[in-house]
């Protein structure tokens, strides 16, 4: 018997998160997800006459490909995934894997070589398609947010389905300070971190791209940054876990960085030119997400957290970088995690992981919920 929140979760990235209609194609890019979830999302996109196509990929195998990738290899994928995209209109991936860091020991200039190359399917998704990307709960998950399988499940249906029409019409007045903000100092222990964000416009995150979802982003101008920023949540990029790292900043370029692994995280760092400029600043604060995971999904989501970028812009707030790197980095600064603050052109926004001013309030974790 399927279980009765597949229908709700496949009907809510269906009507709400792509829209479909009738006569739209849909990629349904599946990576270990189990085959009862994709049936029910063939069901729905057919239901409003969408026309579904379904790609069923898995983690080992994926790393396989990726171990020995060359020039050659990720430039035929790149050229066989874009030539479908483009015969796109809408897209849907459910990323599922038993273990997280499947990809821990894929040489780091293989992964850096197939996202260079590959770059361009990405990009071409990211802006000429209507796309929403989720990950499926697996034990690895819930161990990592230090839950039972079961009550992870139950966790992320709340969140996967919750009132994202209610958090929309929360979020205007934030987008709108952010889109007229110039100046930004982010505060906290170990983060003295000042830099400007004006013209480069702001942008809600609804439900309509990302599931889980619930931030503002925007981007800080490229060569305005200057200072510190300690983050204090793990974050997993390329398959290895990066635990206390710590950036330092001068004229917008990462001059220094640390963490628990230093020579990788440079590393990635040193993928391109565009890797130690930023890409995004964002706010976090899904009222059902609380405690890091390892999973940027969800972490970026943090009620009462930011996160920052190096790597990559989004044309939707750009400042001109350009990567193949989009590492989100994610510092949450409720009490329990240190608190910290949040001021735009001198008027703090945030304090603590709580939004003060009138209008951001309906924002906080407890006029979200329900």
């Amino acid at each position: 018997m399927t279980d009765p929140r597949y229908q709700k979760l496949a009907r809510l990235l269906v009507d709400y998160s792509t829209r479909l209609k009738r006569g739209d194609r849909v990629l349904l890019d599946m990576i270990d997800v189990p085959d009862e979830f994709t049936v029910q999302l063939v069901r729905e996109a057919r239901r409003v006459g969408a026309i579904p196509i379904v790609e069923v990929r898995h983690t080992r195998v994926n790393r396989e490909l990726l171990r020995e990738t060359n020039q050659t290899h990720a430039s035929l994928i790149r050229d066989l995934e874009l030539a479908r995209m483009k015969k796109m209109q809408a897209y849907i991936a459910v990323r599922g894997s038993a273990n997280a860091n499947e990809n821990a020991d894929v040489p780091g200039d293989r992964m850096a070589l197939y996202s260079r190359v590959t770059r361009p399917v990405l990009n071409y998704r990211v802006g000429k398609t209507r796309w929403c990307v989720l990950r499926w709960p697996t034990p690895s998950m819930a161990q990592g947010a230090g839950m039972s399988t079961e009550a992870f499940e139950n966790l992320y249906f709340d969140v996967c389905t919750m009132n994202y029409r209610k958090m929309a019409r929360a979020m205007i007045p934030l987008q709108r300070r952010m889109q007229h903000a110039d100046q930004v100092h982010l505060k906290g222990p170990g983060t003295d971190l000042r830099f400007s964000i004006k013209g480069i416009g702001a942008q809600m995150c609804k439900g309509d791209r990302n599931i889980p979802d619930g931030e503002v982003f925007s981007c800080p101008v490229r060569t305005s940054i200057n200072g510190v920023i300690q983050f204090n949540t793990p974050t997993l990029y390329s398959g290895t876990r990066f635990e206390n790292v710590r950036l330092e900043f001068k004229d917008g370029k990462i001059v220094n960085a640390t963490c628990n692994d230093t020579r990788r995280l440079n590393e990635i760092l040193d993928t391109d030119a565009g890797a130690r400029y930023t890409g995004e600043f964002s706010l976090g604060f899904n009222p059902y997400i609380l405690n890091p995971m390892c999973d940027i999904l969800f972490d970026e989501k943090i009620a009462g957290s930011l996160h920052l970028t190096p790597g990559q812009a989004y044309k939707e707030c750009d400042n001109g970088n350009r990567s193949a790197v989009h590492w989100d980095m994610v510092l949450i600064q409720r009490p329990e995690w240190g608190g910290g603050e949040i001021w735009f052109d001198g008027e703090l926004i945030r304090k603590n992981g709580k939004f003060i001013p009138r209008d951001l309030r309906p924002l906080n974790p407890e006029n979200l919920r329900g």
